[in-house]
């Protein structure tokens, strides 16, 4: 590989056989991702902090490596969340942003006041993956400590939360699970 070219990139890259996110996706996302957040234009294409949080690369041989990428990603949500707060205060004033914050608090909250391992619904399907139920519930319990009890919690946990899998309904479904949590992420990156 040339060096000149692998100094340049914004990411260090996997071995060639090695698998890692497609070179041309990233740096595609990312340059429309700083021309939209540099934009002063009404008419460009929006981003926003969910658009960057639920971004997806192809593998491909030799490319970046996964967990630079997947940080970098993060620290971007992050500047988008408060971007998109710091707009909503300036529009409708920060009443708005805490009836916003209020509402969506609310909502994730009543979920997690439900019983242990009645938090989420079960796959239909027996042999459907899932998400082992005292993982998730033990996630669950963590985050009503954060947002009832001002215990502290990393964004990132909630982020990086593996859990391990379970069969058919002897585990949560993994797409409510996931559609769930993207949601408290967005909640901890506009409050923190």
């Amino acid at each position: 590989m040339n060096d000149a070219r692998q100094a340049s990139a914004p990411f260090e890259r996997v071995g060639r056989r090695e698998y890692g996110y497609n070179v041309r996706q990233v740096d595609d996302f990312l340059t429309r991702a700083r021309n939209y957040y540099n934009s002063e234009t009404p008419g460009a294409k929006v981003i926003t902090s969910r658009h960057v949080r639920s971004m997806a690369f192809d593998p491909a041989q030799g490319g970046y490596e996964a967990q630079a990428v997947d940080a970098a990603l993060d620290r971007l949500e992050d500047v988008f969340a408060q971007r998109e707060r710091d707009r909503l205060i300036q529009e409708k004033g920060e009443e708005a942003w805490l009836l916003q914050i209020g509402r969506t608090s609310a909502v994730l909250r009543a979920r997690l006041h439900r019983k242990p391992g009645e938090r989420f619904r079960r796959p239909t399907k027996k042999r459907a993956h899932s998400y082992n139920v005292r993982d998730v519930d033990a996630l669950c319990n963590e985050l009503l400590g954060y947002f009832e009890h001002d215990r502290p919690l990393s964004v990132d946990v909630v982020r990086r939360a593996v859990f391990r899998e379970a069969k058919g309904d002897a585990g949560y479904e993994e797409t409510q699970v996931d559609a769930f949590l993207d949601r408290v992420v967005e909640l901890m990156a506009a409050i923190d």
